[in-house]
Formats: structure tokens, sequence, C-alpha cells
């Protein structure tokens, strides 16, 4: 490749049996690159034959994928999503092995880690709700008593999957909602006190569970929304607000998320609706962006090595913005579901327009 035109390695992982996850994705950024006089290729930390990797490479002609052995990549976007298996340990035995070569990403800590870090920040505590992390039936009765509604979830868990929605009905009843591990809608149960401390034994016992402050973010019809905004950086390595859009959940859900069956909305007209002035959804908008652009920053003092964030925010009835979870490796669907076809092709082309550059600089030093 020319000097300024890096090989760039979008690196996954296998979900099973040889089956990656985004191959749908990968094809776009496969795509994108050749459009921009880039090489790219995916491979997967178990793809290492020695000095080289056996690549997964798409053909844009026919639409076709193939293997191939391939010298290792200039820059590595990583797109692992955590994995509680041998397949992600991979990973990490990868980056250790190879600390010399370019990232442009990396897995981030567990949501309480998350938490912890950002809390210390005066700014962005007020818009985090708050949290505990699970170690006891009574650590979540004691929030449940300061708040009309909690969430349990696992710390590294993704898509809704494993969720509870636990709220105080008054005369020592409680209402439990939720998500299975896969990420199935449970059905709804009324319970008692001894019940719900039943139920909660079960995450307790998994040790890897927080509890967190509800936020009510049911619209008039019963649904939940939120809203995911993304953030990346842009081919002079600054970070810039590429879009959001609300997202809806389905009916029954208490999660928006669109694997679960969730519906994407544009979040102007959301924001529009629900406060009813198009000045107020304006100010929120821009309110989202700062928040944003205040997260990334913090972050990356910390870990580094970061590319792009998609958050998931909460506005509230009184118009207060909630930080909910951190996606470092973000689907960007939402913005082809809402029709926003130029801000997801921006999102597209900004991990390759940053991986040049990233080479660029590295070159120039």
């Amino acid at each position: 490749m020319p000097a300024n035109k890096p090989a760039v390695g979008i690196m996954a992982l296998y979900l099973s049996r040889k089956r990656l996850e985004e191959r749908a994705y990968f094809a776009k950024l496969v795509r994108a690159a050749e459009r921009m006089g880039m090489q790219a290729f995916v491979f997967t930390p178990e793809d290492v034959r020695g000095n080289q990797i056996l690549a997964h490479l798409y053909n844009t002609k026919d639409r076709s994928w193939s293997r191939k052995l391939v010298p290792f990549p200039d820059v590595i976007y990583d797109r692992c999503r955590y994995q509680p298996n041998e397949r992600f340990r991979k990973l990490q035995q990868f980056r250790k092995q190879y600390p010399h070569l370019l990232y442009m990403n990396r897995p981030l800590a567990n949501k309480w880690v998350i938490y912890q870090l950002l809390s210390k920040n005066r700014s962005l505590k007020p818009h985090l709700p708050e949290t505990v992390m699970l170690n006891s039936t009574n650590t979540a009765m004691s929030l449940l008593s300061r708040y009309h509604r909690i969430y349990t979830k696992p710390i590294n868990g993704t898509g809704g999957r494993g969720i509870l929605c636990i709220e105080r009905l008054g005369a020592g009843r409680f209402r439990v909602r939720g998500r299975d591990l896969r990420r199935r809608i449970l059905k709804p149960r009324i319970c008692t006190a001894k019940e719900l401390k039943s139920i909660l034994l079960k995450q307790v016992a998994r040790k890897n569970c927080i509890a967190q402050q509800g936020i009510d973010i049911r619209l008039p019809n019963g649904r939940v929304h939120d809203f995911r905004v993304l953030i990346q950086k842009n081919g002079s390595g600054k970070w810039q607000f590429t879009g959001g859009a609300a997202r809806v959940g389905a009916r029954g859900s208490i999660t928006s998320n669109l694997h679960g069956g969730g519906k994407a909305v544009a979040m102007d007209k959301l924001l529009e609706k629900r406060f009813s002035s198009s000045s107020k959804a304006r100010d929120l908008q821009k309110q989202v962006e700062e928040l944003s652009f205040q997260v990334v920053r913090e972050l990356e003092q910390k870990f580094h090595d970061l590319c792009e964030i998609a958050l998931d925010l909460a506005i509230d009835h009184q118009g207060r913005i909630w930080m909910l979870e951190l996606n470092p490796k973000p689907s960007r669907e939402v913005f082809a579901r809402i029709g926003k076809s130029s801000t997801y092709q921006t999102a597209i082309m900004r991990p390759l327009e940053y991986a040049r550059w990233l080479y660029q600089q590295r070159g120039s030093k």
C-alpha cells in the first residue's frame, strides 16, 4: 500500500464455529475503504499463523468472502465485544503479545468500574443514576426504599440481557419485569418482599450485577425510550459528534434495544413531541452534545486508544439528562433506520479516516 494508505485490520471474535458477528457491517467497511484507496480485511486473534494472518477478505464486486494469508495490518480497528469465554481471553492475550501494533480502539472496563470513574467528575456525577454493586439483597432493597423504581443488570451485559426492572407498588408488593440472559421478555410478576429477595438472591449469587436508580423513561403509551448518540474521532484525530437518534422499546419491554424489538425514531421529532417545543428540543440536543464530549474526554484520560463511543442517554420529564450506559463497540444501524443515510455513511467512514490519520502520525514521528 502507498505510505499514506494503511492496511486496516478489523479485529473481531468468532461467535461459534468460525461465524463472525458483524459481517454485514464489515462488508460495508471494506467497501468504504476501497473507495478511499485503502485496504481492509477482517481477522480474529485465532487467525494468527506465525508472522501472518489467515484473513477474511471481502470481494466487493461479487459480494463474496474468502480466506487468504496476509501480513499483519498497519492499523487494527478493534471491534471485539466482551464475551465471558475463552475467545475473549484470546483477544487479551493477542494485545499483550503484540503491544507494538497500532490499535485504534479497545475494550472498556465493566459498568461498575465506569460508574466509579465518571462519578469522580463533579460535572458528570449529576448525570449518573445512583448505582451500587449488588452484593446482597439488602443492597437492592435499600436502593428501592429511596427510589420508586430500580434496575438490576450484569456488569458486562449487552443488548438488555439479564436486566430486571423492580417497582414498588405499595402495601409490601413489588412488580418485577425484565429480560433473561437470552434477551427474551419475561412475564411480569407481582411479588412480596420475601419473594423479591428470593429473585434477587439469584443475581447476588452471580457476583457480577449492579443495582441502579431507575429513571422514568416511559412514553404516554407505556413504552420505554432512550437516546443513542455516537461520537467519533475524525480524519484529524479530533472527537466529533456524529449524530443521535431515539429508540423506543417493544411493547412490554423494559429496554429500548433495537435487537430486542425496539424501533428507531428521529431524536428531534421525539423531543419536540415530548416537550411540545422545538426550541426546547434544540436546547436539549445541544446539552446532549456537550455531555457526550465531557464523557469521552474523561474516558480517554483513563483508557486511551479510543476512536468511538456510543452513549445511551435518558431525558426525564423535567428535561434532566441521564447517562445510562456506554458502548465502545457501537452499531450505527440506528441512523439507517431513521433515514439519515448521510449520517450513517459518516459513521462508517470516520473510523477509516481516523485510521489513516493515526498511521500518518506514527509515520511522521
